[in-house]
């Protein structure tokens, strides 16, 4: 069945219209209203930001998520996804490109072609899960890697771990390790999600909240996290 089509009103959120800007403008994030999927949100890269170019060639992590699967069209550019080892350079000829559920995967900016921008479509599947990709997950993920490149620190995995558990996505280990997806699952519950929680660690923070009462709702489903959501409501 084909999916709905994207809604052409203006983009919306739940923060009074504001798009989510990272990295002093070098990514924007904007919610279109989708009603079959968990998040839709157009995005916008600007290819010769200086924050962008510093990063130059370094790839985010790969990662795999169990739950949804990940939808991309690029309206404008290129755009690189890698999906188990295969790099694909998507273009708007491709249309929607799918990255299925517990396929590892990331998707990154094209080497330098002379190109100023790569706008593209990035929405997921919908799901019951209480642990999910939304737009409270990528609001905070994108907040918090904002703050460590903006303000030079250093990546806390404890943090990225419980970040990554809320949001139903797992780091990707070697090939060689036996079960790796199960045993990637149960280290970022145990380490992100308990320990974690245990250690003052949050998977959602107000600052970066889009809908903090979202935020609060998802924390209340974890006894780890229903503390953060209790003192955060009454702040």
């Amino acid at each position: 069945m084909a999916s709905p089509p994207l809604a052409t009103s203006p983009p919306s959120r739940p923060d009074k219209d504001h798009p989510v800007i990272a990295f002093e403008g070098a990514i924007t994030t904007r919610v279109i209203s989708h009603p079959q999927r968990a998040f839709c949100f157009e995005v916008l890269f600007q290819l010769k930001h200086p924050h962008l170019v510093r990063l130059g060639s370094q790839k985010p992590p790969l990662h795999f998520h169990p739950y949804q699967d990940e939808y991309m069209h690029v309206l404008e550019g290129r755009l690189c996804v890698e999906v188990d080892g295969v790099e694909t350079v998507l273009t708007p000829d491709h249309g929607e490109y799918t990255v299925q559920a517990w396929s590892h995967h990331r998707l990154y900016p094209p080497p330098d072609d002379g190109a100023e921008v790569c706008r593209f479509i990035l929405s997921g599947a919908e799901t019951t899960e209480a642990f999910r990709l939304d737009n409270v997950f990528f609001s905070n993920w994108y907040g918090y890697q904002d703050d460590v490149f903006l303000n030079g620190k250093q990546f806390d995995l404890l943090q990225i771990l419980s970040m990554f558990d809320a949001g139903s996505s797992y780091l990707s280990w070697p090939w060689w390790v036996p079960f790796g997806r199960y045993a990637s699952i149960a280290f970022s519950i145990v380490l992100g999600r308990w320990i974690g929680s245990l250690l003052g660690y949050q998977p959602f923070y107000r600052k970066w909240s889009v809908d903090w009462e979202s935020a609060c709702e998802r924390m209340q489903q974890s006894r780890f996290q229903r503390r953060f959501a209790k003192a955060s409501k009454e702040d």
